[in-house]
């Protein structure tokens, strides 16, 4: 047997995020190549300012400030950062398009027909800034405007991290509600909601809220439970493991950081509103689908409910949810059977269609394929497949 490889896992452990890169760096490393993983066996974890002098034969690690990025460049292997913090390290990097998450958190307010908007960022951090270009430009292009607020980050600070609040409640307490906020990451995202409910805004009603990483211990503790957008972190780990096993056989690096699209977003109690209050007739007639998903309910039935023109409808729909009604109802009753799919494993179609309703498996199953462009059995296989990834090219 030749001898291992031994590779230096700089990254912190027990965030939920990167513990999902690290199985798709271990995943990869067990069925493709002989390594070591080195790492510190009390801390978990080893900071990258700390591999000064390493002679091991490869580094995957977070390169977070200009001072890890002089250590890394001392060392004579190669490093595959892991990061977002830098704009450009000169290193090899893999890691999640932060733009593209940022259109979709905006995307999502604009489906909810929210008309204001803000971001709670971080000064100086890439990450920060591509989610905000991303969902500030998209914002923009749908006639919008999105009010920035950037704060002092913790990477890199030596003396104990003591945050400002009432700059943060301050500067909440001046956006004009409703209004629809992302915040750069989950646990910025977790202090929004926190601080809200401190000073008397509510969450969702009045601040709709979204993170991005969805760390589920995060989200899930959260009050209310927060949205956000999903990392394809074992995918990053994955391809991260198999970069550095390529440049440690010589091959070239990437021109440009690996990229992987976000995996869309993962919607809890932040951001379940519609910001359509002012708008009474809209708000009965959302109000009326969403009590009556179940029943075989159409157009015809929601214009009667709210004693309104169909035309009247149409176009209050395509103004404030830019759909049409009819869109809208398939899109909730798609939405729903989506979420009862991935509740219990072997749910029966035929249930799922009555509890959506459909008249039919074949009719769920026709809709379902129109908006996720996959039929009823694929998605369910997709979801509930086990945790196993083919070898990158």
């Amino acid at each position: 047997m030749p001898k291992p490889k031994r590779i230096a896992l700089a990254l912190p452990l027990g965030v939920p995020h990167l513990e999902e890169v690290v199985h798709g760096i271990q995943l990869y490393a067990r069925e493709q190549v002989n390594w070591d993983f080195v790492t510190s066996p009390e801390t978990h974890s080893i900071p990258v300012a700390s591999l000064a002098g390493w002679d091991g034969d490869g580094v995957l690690g977070m390169v977070n400030t200009a001072a890890d990025l002089r250590v890394v460049r001392q060392l004579d292997c190669p490093v595959v950062n892991l990061s977002g913090a830098l704009a450009d390290a000169g290193l090899p990097r893999v890691r999640v398009d932060y733009a593209l998450a940022g259109r979709m958190a905006a995307e999502h307010f604009l489906d909810r027909g929210f008309e204001r908007f803000a971001y709670y960022g971080l000064c100086g951090i890439f990450y920060a800034g591509a989610c905000l270009q991303g969902f500030r430009g998209h914002i923009e292009q749908h006639g919008g405007r999105c009010v920035v607020y950037e704060d002092e980050s913790t990477i890199g600070v030596a003396r104990p991290w003591q945050h400002d609040h009432e700059a943060l409640a301050k500067w909440l307490k001046s956006l004009q509600c409703p209004v629809a906020l992302m915040a750069s990451h989950d646990p910025r995202a977790v202090m929004v909601a926190q601080i809200c409910r401190r000073i008397g805004l509510r969450v969702p009603e009045d601040v709709a809220v979204i993170g991005l990483n969805n760390d589920r211990q995060q989200c899930e503790f959260c009050d209310p439970p927060l949205s956000s957008i999903a990392r394809p972190g074992e995918k990053i780990g994955a391809e991260a493991a198999g970069l550095l096993d390529r440049l440690m056989h010589g091959k070239p690096a990437p021109s440009s950081d690996v990229l992987f699209p976000p995996e869309g977003v993962v919607e809890r109690a932040s951001t379940n509103t519609l910001a359509v209050e002012d708008n009474v007739a809209l708000a009965e007639a959302l109000r009326f689908i969403h009590l009556h998903l179940t029943q075989p309910i159409g157009v015809e039935d929601i214009r009667r409910h709210v004693s309104v023109s169909r035309r009247w409808l149409e176009m209050a729909f395509k103004k404030k949810l830019r759909t049409t009604p009819h869109v809208y109802i398939s899109q909730a009753r798609v939405k729903k059977a989506k979420g009862l799919l991935g509740e219990v494993r072997k749910l029966r179609f035929k249930q799922v269609a009555i509890d959506c309703g459909f008249g039919s498996t074949r009719q769920l199953n026709v809709i379902f394929q129109r908006f996720t462009g996959m039929s009823l059995r694929e998605y369910t296989s997709k979801i509930h497949a086990p945790r196993k990834r083919e070898s990158p090219k």
